[in-house]
């Protein structure tokens, strides 16, 4: 089973950017598919961003697209997004999670495997 930690929330002002982990232990992680999703305060849970194994396929909700970068880097067994350019509307709780396919993609259902979450504010 693959235990997943984030790290790397905070308060930012509106423009700034934050750099999110999420460190894997447990079973084999370079054969996983990842993802990042989030929830903001009284809304449902949202797809963020998804990677594949070894980072073949990446995909990003449309809205993201061109703020958001997700990566993984294996040797590390750590995943990363990286977010540029932050809104108020990015603020939200930010989770990781694992499936046990090479990719998950924007369904949550698909994964298996999921972090406590780590808080982004952004500021006005």
């Amino acid at each position: 089973q693959v235990q997943l930690v984030e790290s790397g929330g905070g308060l930012v002002q509106a423009g700034g950017s934050l750099r999110l982990s999420c460190a894997a232990s447990g079973r084999t992680f370079t054969g996983n598919g990842m993802g990042w999703f989030r929830q903001a305060p009284g809304k449902e849970r949202d797809f963020v961003a998804a990677i594949s194994r070894s980072a073949i396929v990446t995909d990003y909700a449309d809205s993201l697209k061109g703020r958001f970068t997700i990566s993984r880097d294996d040797a590390k067994s750590t995943m990363y997004l990286q977010m540029n350019n932050l809104k108020p509307d990015d603020t939200a709780v930010y989770y990781c999670a694992a499936t046990g396919f090479t990719y998950g993609g924007r369904a949550q259902q698909s994964y298996d495997t999921w972090g406590q979450g780590t808080m982004v504010t952004v500021s006005t």
